[in-house]
């Protein structure tokens, strides 16, 4: 016999789905809810990491990139990487990198930084890159953190920190072996000179033979010899000295207009012995004058004219420019010469490197240049590319208001 249905089975049922609404709203809301607050954590998560300014990048243990961060967008400026291998977002290659961190922080499960270079916006950087290991609970990695710095500045500055300590060690060492040169080598010439002026006494008291007069040209040419290699050996003492504990010069306005001027009249002989070198100004009238050592600042762009004058040999053009920026005054030599090979670009201004024969440089001449435009708070630069030649920049501070008086 069928059961009648009851108000009190109709008023049951209506509570129970009264009951399943009421819970399923409550749970939707919490959903909502918690849906809310991973979205805000997300915004917070994405702030962050847009906050930092190294490239980060996420990726998985094959290599794809999986997420990037804003300043990866700006350093790698290419289509979106989300989905691609790193190695060919980063090198174009079609293997994962030799030495790459990642690899070995996968082998090890620990952090591995390493150092790398990158072309930039057309320039070379060097870039930190540190490979962190995700993990998950258990330990187990599952996923890489890629941060990469550039450190491109950093080094430059410990390079600049490194050549200066240097410096100052060279310069006690060339003070104590200037000194210790310079005495013998000033009785040697005093010596040369007292018999030079005694060779007319020594010519009368000889005979008037074919072998005194042989003789007394040796001893003329010995004595001119010892005379002039002495005269070298102390302009190398000389420039021994320019890495000594400096004595403080005058410093006063210099005019590098003028300066460059006077030098080329000085150097008149030497640029016209060859008439398909060519010499061209581009001095810049407004530039104003520089605080400096006048005879020191000669002496630099001495050095870098005839450093010019060798590159370019016996045919080319040297441009002797001046210029200024917001925090510099600018003197630039560019030769149209032979060039310096990238390899010995970091060793130019190192004391006693040379690139010519034995006997034929010092080495001296341009860590002389560093040294003297560093003790006027200043820079020098150079680029070079192969067979087509070097620009010299020498970088001196503005003077502030009233200095150049």
């Amino acid at each position: 016999m069928k059961r009648q249905t009851t108000l009190e089975d109709i008023i049951g049922l209506e509570h129970t789905k009264l009951g399943f609404f009421g819970e399923l709203k409550k749970t939707i809301a919490e959903l909502r809810d918690s849906n809310i607050e991973l979205e805000r954590r997300q915004r917070e998560i994405k702030a962050i990491l847009d906050g930092i300014t190294d490239v980060m990048a996420v990726v998985s243990f094959n290599f794809t990139i999986i997420s990037v961060n804003h300043v990866f967008s700006e350093a790698f400026q290419r289509e979106d990487p989300k989905g691609k291998v790193c190695y060919r977002v980063f090198r174009n290659r079609t293997s994962p990198c030799p030495d790459c961190p990642m690899v070995i922080a996968r082998e090890t499960n620990r952090v591995c930084r390493k150092l790398a270079i990158f072309s930039l916006g057309g320039k070379n950087h060097q870039v930190e890159i540190t490979a962190s290991p995700m993990r998950w609970s258990n330990g187990r990695s599952y996923r890489f953190l890629l941060l990469m710095r550039d450190v491109t500045r950093e080094k430059e500055y410990q390079a600049r920190y490194y050549h200066a300590e240097k410096m100052a060690t060279i310069g006690v060492l060339a003070a104590g072996v200037a000194h210790e040169i310079n005495n013998p080598l000033t009785a040697v010439s005093g010596f040369a000179k007292g018999l030079t002026r005694r060779l007319s006494r020594l010519e009368a008291c000889l005979d008037d033979t074919r072998e005194s007069r042989e003789l007394m040209a040796d001893f003329t040419e010995y004595l001119e010899t010892i005379l002039s290699e002495g005269e070298r050996c102390r302009d190398i003492v000389h420039e021994l000295l320019t890495f000594s504990p400096r004595k403080e010069g005058v410093f006063a306005p210099v005019d590098l207009r003028t300066l460059v001027l006077e030098m080329l009249k000085l150097l008149r002989y030497q640029l016209n012995r060859r008439t398909s070198r060519l010499i061209c100004l581009e001095l810049d009238e407004s530039v104003p004058p520089v605080l400096g050592v006048g005879a020191e600042l000669k002496q630099v762009l001495l050095n870098l004219i005839f450093n010019a004058l060798e590159a370019i040999r016996d045919k080319g053009t040297i441009t002797i420019r001046t210029g200024k920026t917001d925090r510099w005054i600018v003197l630039s030599v560019r030769d149209t010469g032979c060039g310096i090979p990238s390899d010995n670009l970091d060793k130019l201004f190192d004391p006693f490197f040379t690139t010519k024969p034995v006997g034929q440089g010092t080495g001296i001449g341009l860590s002389t240049c560093y040294n003297i435009i560093r003790q006027h708070k200043g820079e020098i630069t150079v680029e070079s590319v192969e067979n087509l030649g070097s620009t010299f920049h020498v970088k001196l501070p503005i003077p502030a208001m009233g200095e150049n008086q």
